[in-house]
């Protein structure tokens, strides 16, 4: 009787990973573009409710966080390009500086919501609806849902560079599968990108 062996095949399909995520990509700037459309018409409707309540808003912090998200996004790009190299000790160590950057804007972030939280600044505080006009209060219920959705997009960036990582380190990510990297740095990216329409919408436009 004849025993038949059968070969389990590893699929790789870079090409499907990336068309999967820049779907994934445009789903998400759908998303974000509803809502930069809804601030925009709020904005026309309380043009000088809006200046008044940005006033309320760090710029310092803001300019720093984008910085920050810049520089991540320039460390996130050579490290594919040193893994496309063969370079995994430089890869890793772009990539770790790519996942330190995104936890100091987070820290930042918390610092800034901190000090809004202690003004009695956030959603639904009866300080903001005895103090604040309609107008201001629509631009921090704006401000709190944009924001901490965006945040919500820099943690799961943080995890998938952290798993990145974790498997270039292990050897499963490398210069001929190069995939999970590359979709990793076009996720950072478009994190990037949002902050970058984020930051002067809230904290520069008066």
């Amino acid at each position: 009787m004849e025993k038949t062996n059968h070969v389990v095949h590893d699929h790789y399909d870079a090409e499907g990973s990336k068309i999967g995520m820049w779907f994934f990509i445009f789903t998400e700037l759908l998303l974000f573009g509803v809502l930069f459309v809804i601030y925009s018409v709020y904005r026309y409707m309380n043009s000088d409710a809006f200046h008044l309540a940005a006033l309320e808003l760090d710029t310092f912090i803001g300019a720093v966080n984008t910085i920050i998200l810049l520089v991540s996004s320039m460390t996130i790009a050579m490290s594919t390009t040193a893994l496309q190299k063969g370079n995994k000790p430089f890869t890793l160590l772009l990539s770790g500086i790519t996942l330190l950057l995104g936890i100091v804007f987070l820290v930042n972030k918390y610092f800034e919501w901190g000090a809004k939280f202690d003004h009695g600044i956030y959603p639904g505080s009866a300080h903001l609806t005895e103090t604040f006009s309609q107008g201001e209060i629509l631009f921090f219920g704006l401000y709190f849902i944009m924001t901490g959705l965006h945040a919500l997009h820099i943690i799961i960036g943080l995890v998938l560079i952290s798993v990145t990582m974790w498997k270039i380190n292990s050897g499963k990510v490398h210069a001929e599968r190069a995939a999970l990297l590359e979709n990793s740095g076009l996720y950072w990216h478009l994190v990037d990108i949002i902050w970058i329409f984020l930051f002067p919408l809230f904290y520069l436009i008066t």
